[in-house]
């Protein structure tokens, strides 16, 4: 069975995105990349020093704002250009450019940090209050004890791109040097890259064809181990070395600290579901089981569907129905920039040759969002689209209403407004029909895509994570065998002698580029936290409900996550509503027991 996907030359460009918003072309991009340089050279040299009153600093803030928004635009289009075919050398060298200029252009700006925090207390105080940045201000304040000598900061500035490198690295060695080639199941070959084992095989119905393409995927992963352990090695450390320079008591604090969020908040979020919601997927996997009457349940069955025989395919077109449906609720601008996003060709959907796997939503402050997708033509795309569609809105409105550097929500936050999204689509497809094979689908794709997703894959990375730099502050250094310890354990503990793990499931690490963005993956379960109860919120009591949650995606970073969660009606500094959530999950797993019990004996 041939899934050698097309080149990007050959796809549907109606499928695809439309970047001219940010760029006319390639060649604007480059010239307007190379003059970064000289502009933030020209800023350095008009503002530093000259900082001397509350006026001052809202200009210098004005015009810092005006050039990192053009930053952000250059970089941005770098990246997604790359990302629907890093194979193309002419697309690696476009986003190259702004790779190597990035640390010049970033160490002329650093000065203004270190010139803020130089401030007296009493004008910079003033500043917060005065100034249409209080909130960024305020949270610069909180870093001045760990702030490092101006020309420190420079050299780290400067040095961005080398401190960058292992998260490169493990991109080219992901998605250019792994070559997975075919596998073979009763005679039949299969061809596999990332993106179709993640996309086709990895939840395949056919368990014996789902079974061998894990083994032939993590036999191929496991030739890399070493390499990938290596550069991921190399980023801790230097996010420890950091930490340390800047005197924190730990990376996961120094870490921390950019979010605006607690350590206990932190630490509770992946407590918290290690213990109550472990049980609960249990549960789920033993229903899953059940369903597909496999003989074991083992990792690589844990994403399959709860009723493959019943899923829809779901084209491009057909999916407005469903989009429009179940977020429209959002209101008449949010629905007008929905239709936005597929009539102006915001979202990329094809499938190709050199596309990197998984989802994401970038939202240039100088435009509009981008939505880069791989569809499958599974039903269950609706909710990765409204995911994304949901950072989308979340973005739009925020940098609508906020300036630069107060539009960019805590990442703690973040997930909130898509999880939320896929909520109101459950409701939306749980209210259109009583067909009871429906309801289970409909529930089980809510369980496997949402929670599973967000609160059991995602989750176990921050718990691996967290060990992996509990480790890296004891002075451990990483190597793969380490690695796969933590990762196996991890695993372990969550889902006990109920599923067996497979050898290769201790590779999952290798998969993530999550690992090279910060505390990125708890994250996941705090919004959808944070998500889930909005959503019930916005079921029961309507309007006033989405009037709050338009206000607090307006917010962007104005005020801090915890403030944001309040805006919604939401107060994330006890464990209720995290509490509440797992419940919620719950009665989910209760209600999909019963159907299937009830579909058994129909």
């Amino acid at each position: 069975m041939d899934q050698t996907l097309p080149t990007r030359s050959e796809v549907a460009q109606h499928e695809t995105w439309d970047l001219s918003d940010l760029f006319k072309d390639a060649t604007t991009y480059e010239t307007f990349v190379r003059a970064l340089p000289e502009r933030s050279a020209k800023f350095k040299a008009q503002y530093s020093g000259a900082l001397q009153d509350v006026d001052s600093i809202q200009q210098a803030l004005d015009d810092y704002c005006t050039l990192a928004v053009d930053i952000d635009r250059a970089s941005n289009y770098a990246q997604m250009q790359l990302s629907v075919d890093a194979t193309d050398s002419e697309r690696q060298r476009l986003a190259a450019i702004i790779q190597t200029l990035y640390g010049k252009v970033s160490g002329n700006l650093t000065f203004m940090t270190s010139e803020l925090l130089a401030l007296e207390d009493e004008l910079l105080n003033k500043a917060i209050e005065q100034t249409t940045y209080s909130h960024y201000l305020m949270k610069l304040k909180r870093l001045k004890p760990y702030q490092l000598h101006p020309q420190a900061e420079e050299v780290l500035a400067q040095l961005s791109p080398v401190l960058g490198a292992p998260s490169e690295i493990y991109g080219i060695t992901k998605m250019l040097d792994i070559d997975f080639g075919h596998f073979e199941v009763n005679g039949q070959s299969y061809a596999m890259d990332y993106t179709t084992f993640e996309g086709f095989y990895e939840d395949h119905a056919d368990t014996a064809v789902r079974r061998a393409s894990f083994r032939h995927f993590s036999d191929t992963l496991k030739k890399y181990e070493h390499t990938t352990a290596a550069a991921y090695n190399a980023h801790i450390q230097a996010e420890k070395l950091e930490a340390d320079m800047r005197g924190y008591d730990s990376v996961i604090d120094f870490l921390l600290s950019e979010q605006d969020v607690t350590r206990e908040m932190y630490d509770r979020q992946i407590d918290v579901i290690m213990s109550d919601l472990a049980p609960i997927m249990r549960r789920y996997a033993k229903v899953i089981q059940r369903a597909n009457h496999l003989d074991e349940m083992r990792f690589e069955d844990l994403k399959i569907s709860i009723d493959d025989t019943y899923e829809p395919n779901i084209t491009i077109d057909e999916s407005k129905k469903y989009i429009f449906g179940a977020l429209s609720v959002l209101g008449a601008d949010y629905q007008n920039m929905l239709e936005k996003s597929y009539d102006e060709r915001w979202i990329d959907f094809v499938q190709n040759k050199g596309k990197e796997t998984g989802a994401y939503c970038a939202s240039p402050y100088a435009s509009h969002s981008y939505i880069f997708i791989s569809w499958t033509g599974k039903m269950t795309e609706v909710f990765v689209l409204a995911h994304e569609l949901g950072h989308a809105g979340h973005f739009n409105l925020a940098n609508k209403h906020q300036n630069y550097l107060q539009a960019d929500a805590s990442m703690y936050f973040v997930e909130a407004p898509s999880t939320m999204n896929e909520m109101l689509m459950l409701n939306y497809l749980l209210e259109s029909s009583d067909d009871k094979a429906f309801k289970r689908w409909a529930i089980g794709s809510i369980i496997a895509r949402t929670y599973y997703h967000n609160m059991v894959t995602h989750l176990l990375e921050a718990a691996y994570q967290r060990e992996v730099y509990l480790r890296v502050d004891q002075g451990e250094s990483l190597t793969a065998p380490l690695l796969n310890e933590i990762k196996r354990q991890v695993i372990h503990d969550f889902w006990g002698d109920d599923v067996v793990l497979t050898e290769g499931a201790e590779l999952t690490w290798m998969r993530q580029p999550h690992y090279y963005m910060g505390l990125y993956p708890y994250t996941y379960s705090a919004g959808l936290t944070i998500g889930t109860i909005m959503a019930q919120r916005i079921q029961t009591e309507g309007q006033p409900a989405i009037h709050d949650w338009l206000e607090t995606l307006k917010a962007g970073d104005s005020v801090s996550p915890v403030e944001l969660a309040r805006m919604a009606g939401i107060d994330v500094t006890t464990d209720k509503p995290l509490k509440e959530t797992i419940a919620y999950i719950g009665r989910l797993v209760d209600e999909l027991e019963g159907l299937t019990d009830h579909l058994n004996h129909a």
